[in-house]
């Protein structure tokens, strides 16, 4: 009996490799042995039994009058229409510039881990790991989707790998305390500085600060409730509501007291800020919770541009940023990178990552972990101090 990676028995003639991958045996009554190996037990549970009752296994074959370009636009506008409008945007762009010239034309029958593999070399030099990465998800779930409707019988990425950094922790910018001080003194001569602040003491995705609206403030309870997000669409020249990143993006923030006073001011002034007839709109978005329409009234909207009466766009608080960093004397940041800064703050101060992970909206620990966490300076010395003081008690209690 042959067993797989954790001890448990496969069945007679099949074993699991270290490579993860299911190995049958096979020994025909000439005495000619057979050998194949399958991504999972029952397929080779399958294959042996088909090969033991004295017959090949049935080969199905796809049909090839399908390209690679027609299912991605199947696959995008029918099978993952429910994707956010980002995610979507990224996986056309990715398939257009980096997929589609190696591929697109292809037959998906005709399709091997060979192709999809020249599709990720031929962007090493030239991109960043982490959009490499992107054309590798995009890609691999486009085909997998392919694959569960039996348009191709098996996946073109089994094996196919990328071996270029995603991201390096160094890579992943955020504001040391010296520079978070800095920029904040000199934000404070700015009409966006609420927001930045805003930011710096909840850990808001753009979008998520941009929609926020007063129905989403628990003034009695001190709590600021993500269920919606808002952007500005360049190309199309329209505002789009939509809901959060993911399921778990969804939740409700205890406020500190500092991002209660923001708000309050922000609600305090409420009535006497310029506001744009482009408020007057109702944006409708799908809630990923309950599948309802939900509803953004604009004119409910906690930040306004001062000048314009309008929300400010995603780009111009990153461009706004790149100018207050001048003028601090620091390295330049964008809007995400306050993000980045308050859960680096978070975890100096000792916040457990599994509670920053609730807050920030994450689905994973290990996103958390991975590009959110850091472990800085200020944070070692500190660390180095609590153990230097656990070490005197113990010595006085000896």
């Amino acid at each position: 009996m042959g067993k797989n990676l954790k001890g448990k028995e496969c069945g007679k003639g099949i074993c699991q490799r270290k490579d993860g991958k299911y190995a049958a045996r096979f020994t025909a009554k000439g005495g000619t042995r057979r050998e194949k190996h399958f991504q999972t037990l029952p397929e080779a549970r399958n294959w042996l039994a088909s090969m033991q009752s004295g017959g090949e296994p049935e080969v199905r074959k796809a049909s090839n009058g399908m390209t690679v370009d027609a299912w991605f636009d199947f696959w995008l506008n029918n099978l993952v229409a429910d994707l956010a409008p980002n995610t979507r945007r990224n996986y056309r762009e990715r398939y257009i510039y980096n997929i589609q010239p190696v591929i697109g034309s292809m037959y998906l029958s005709d399709l091997k881990p060979m192709h999809c593999k020249m599709v990720l070399n031929r962007m090493d030099a030239r991109y960043a790991g982490s959009t490499i990465r992107q054309v590798y998800i995009c890609m691999g779930t486009m085909l997998r989707a392919a694959v569960m409707n039996d348009i191709i019988f098996k996946h073109p990425m089994d094996g196919v790998r990328y071996s270029k950094p995603v991201r390096a922790v160094d890579d992943i910018k955020f504001l040391t305390l010296e520079e978070q001080a800095a920029f904040l003194e000199t934000a404070k001569k700015s009409h966006n500085y609420r927001q930045y602040a805003l930011l710096l003491e909840t850990g808001l995705r753009t979008s998520e600060l941009i929609g926020l609206t007063w129905d989403s403030i628990d003034w009695k309870r001190r709590t600021l409730t993500v269920n919606k997000t808002l952007e500005y669409r360049h190309q199309e020249g329209i505002w789009r509501a939509g809901p959060p990143k993911t399921t778990t993006s969804y939740r409700t923030i205890p406020l500190t007291n500092q991002a209660y006073e923001i708000l309050k001011s922000c609600y305090d002034e409420r009535t006497v800020r310029k506001e744009s007839e482009t408020l007057s709109k109702v944006l409708e978005y799908m809630d990923r919770r309950t599948g309802q329409m939900g509803r953004l009234r604009m004119k409910d909207l906690v930040f306004i541009n001062y000048r314009t009466g309008e929300p400010t766009k995603n780009s111009s608080y990153d461009m706004h940023l790149y100018k207050l960093c001048e003028k601090a004397n620091i390295r330049k940041i964008s809007m995400h990178a306050l993000r980045h800064t308050y859960a680096t703050r978070a975890i100096e101060r000792g916040v457990q990552p599994k509670v920053l992970q609730k807050l920030l909206g994450h689905a994973s620990i290990k996103t958390t972990m991975d590009r959110y966490v850091h472990v800085t300076d200020h944070a070692l010395v500190n660390a180095v101090r609590q153990f230097e003081g656990a070490s005197a008690q113990v010595r006085l209690d000896a």
